[in-house]
């Protein structure tokens, strides 16, 4: 007991820092959802390039040697190529990334390189994995009522993140990661799921009584809530498995009380990405 207090005070510290840079980046991040368009896409690309560049340093730390402007090049471009609503331009653009990346690891090897297929795929990794899923903020917001569906798909990852804190500090018991996470548990995952879901719900009704289209219901709120409490966490645990490697609490200082941008975003990936598809597959 004794030594559990100071740590729930550098929560308590941690949390403060937290709510004062939300207090700063919510208004932004919601002008630039409500204006859409070109600020809303260099908003986006500026997050993904930031935490690209924190994903190769990633690497960088634990000894590998990415191309770094080629990711951050690389992972804004695929952003951009979504503002225009087309899959093509993506994929060219991750082709002429993949070529390039190949050719300059290839003399990275020629001049004493030893790891560089190794480093090579790190490149590439960074475009894939923060570059393309990053995109789907774009795909989101391109959607029929997109702002309102970005409405939804964020805060449901919010509030399962908040309730898995709340209710895993208090009551959790069995981890869900001893290695990964440590101070994860199933009872704050399960706290998650069953917060996000009703609370999406509401959020739906709320935006429905506020002028949202047809599409936005409070039961597909609660679906989206569900799935993406349900599945974000692995976006979470997977930025984890990246630290642990490079031996790194955090990928950045830039936001105080969160880490870096990537910390910030890890499970935010996912939920783009799959609330996109869900939307399309399941609600259209």
């Amino acid at each position: 007991m004794v030594g559990s207090k100071p740590q729930k005070t550098i929560n308590l510290e941690d949390l403060i820092k937290r709510v004062r840079v939300a207090l700063v980046l919510i208004p932004v991040g919601l002008a630039a959802n409500i204006l859409g368009g070109w600020v809303y896409c260099l908003l986006v690309a500026l997050i993904i390039g930031v935490a690209a560049y924190e994903y190769a340093l990633l690497y960088k730390a634990s000894g590998l040697r990415p191309a770094v402007v080629l990711s951050v090049g690389a992972a804004v471009l695929i952003v951009i190529g979504q503002s225009f609503n087309r899959f093509e331009l993506t994929a060219l653009i991750f082709t002429a990334s993949l070529m390039i990346s190949v050719v300059y690891h290839l003399f990275e090897y020629e001049r004493g390189r030893d790891q560089a297929a190794t480093d090579f795929a790190v490149t590439i990794s960074a475009v894939v994995y923060v570059g393309w899923l990053g995109s789907y903020f774009v795909s989101l917001r391109n959607l029929p009522d997109g702002f309102w569906w970005m409405m939804i798909v964020l805060p449901a990852v919010w509030l399962a993140d908040t309730a898995a804190y709340i209710f895993g500090k208090r009551f959790g018991k069995h981890k869900m990661t001893r290695r990964l996470s440590p101070n994860k548990t199933w009872e704050g995952y399960l706290a998650g799921i069953l917060v996000a879901a009703p609370g999406t719900a509401l959020l739906a009704l709320l935006w429905q009584l506020l002028g949202a289209g047809e599409s936005i219901s409070p039961w597909r709120g609660a679906l989206l809530g569900g799935v993406l409490a349900l599945l974000a966490i692995f976006g979470d645990l997977g930025e984890s498995m990246i630290k642990r490697q490079a031996s790194a609490k955090d990928s950045g200082q830039i936001l105080p009380g969160h880490g870096g941008v990537f910390d910030r975003i890890d499970s935010w990936l996912w939920a783009g990405a799959i609330g996109y598809y869900l939307i399309m597959l399941v609600f259209y």
